[in-house]
């Protein structure tokens, strides 16, 4: 059984552009996401630039153009990307960012995601939009965050927060991490590990950022033969997986798809794929009424006892109704 959601449409994606924008917080994002629209080999996302000008300076000088007025509404679903720009503490009082300020608390409604990177935060602050939110920023500005909005709930040292709907990154090339995510939440794992090839940058998770899911996990690497076998597991975790059939899928024999996966992952095969199972018996109970063995058998498990065993195997904390069903 496929991991991967399915988009019926294209996500409207608005950049937020404001003068002296970090350019490489704006092009990280938008580059991952015109790559994901690529390998897919379809429109997932619908990348549209706007702003209070129509033209403004970028971070390093080159000017950037073609920018379109602010929408008087945002579709439902869509998002929106804050990137951060040079001295944003001074920025936050200039008229252009105002009226990006007023803009936001007016657009942002409840079915919207609001991605911001580096001192993107602070715009989102100003607009009212990160308080009582878990939410962080670039090193340098988290201080600034913190005692000018002290109702932002501000974490350090986090590649990216995720409150509700609410993004917030470090900033620079974190962009691309929350972009990496967020690809992977919309249109699945596969992608989101493609897109980081293609860009040659890691997927990161660490224990600092629970919020990637078990879908990501173990992909910090490049090599190409674990990366087929990751995206095979993922792509039908049901599958009954052998050693020898995995290997035959990425055509190589047993013996180097069993060291190149331990040496690039630190685990085996057969330990991903359970913890894959694992992750997916996990959005089952999570967003589905199914009883324990229909989410066992559904997540690549023979019962809902080999599923109890297999958690407490990998020393997962097991979800309240997992729980229940290991006391009965």
């Amino acid at each position: 059984m496929s991991a991967m959601p399915a988009l019926t449409s294209p996500i409207p994606v608005y950049f937020l552009v404001l003068p002296d924008t970090l350019l490489l917080d704006l092009a990280g994002i938008a580059e991952a996401l015109r790559v994901a629209n690529q390998l897919a080999q379809k429109e997932l996302f619908a990348p549209r630039f706007v702003g209070p000008g129509d033209s403004v300076p970028s971070s390093i000088g080159i000017g950037l153009s073609g920018i379109l007025p602010l929408p008087a509404a945002l579709e439902t679903h869509a998002w929106v990307v804050v990137c951060g720009m040079r001295r944003p503490e001074e920025a936050v009082h200039t008229a252009p960012t105002r009226a990006a300020v007023n803009w936001l608390r007016a657009a942002m409604g409840p079915d919207n995601t609001l991605c911001c990177v580096c001192a993107g935060a602070l715009i989102a602050a100003e607009a009212g939009l990160l308080a009582g939110r878990r939410c962080t920023s670039h090193h340098d500005h988290t201080g600034w965050l913190e005692a000018r909005h002290p109702a932002a709930r501000v974490e350090h040292n986090r590649i990216f927060v995720q409150d509700g709907s609410i993004y917030t990154s470090a900033g620079v090339t974190s962009g691309v991490d929350l972009a990496l995510a967020l690809i992977a939440r919309e249109a699945g794992a596969v992608v989101a590990a493609r897109v980081a090839r293609d860009l040659v940058v890691y997927i990161r998770r660490t224990a600092n950022d629970p919020q990637l899911s078990v879908w990501l996990s173990h992909r910090n690497h490049l090599h190409p033969v674990v990366h087929r076998a990751q995206d095979a597991l993922v792509a039908d975790p049901g599958r009954a997986w052998t050693l020898a059939a995995l290997a035959q899928t990425v055509a190589v024999s047993v013996r180097t798809l069993s060291r190149v996966f331990r040496e690039e992952t630190g685990i085996t095969p057969q330990h991903y794929l359970e913890q894959i199972r694992l992750g997916m018996a996990q959005e089952r109970l999570a967003t589905t009424r199914w009883n324990m063995e229909q989410v066992a058998q559904s997540s690549g498990f023979s019962s809902a006892l080999q599923l109890r065993r297999t958690a407490k195997r990998h020393g997962r904390a097991a979800p309240r109704e997992l729980r229940r069903a290991t006391l009965a």
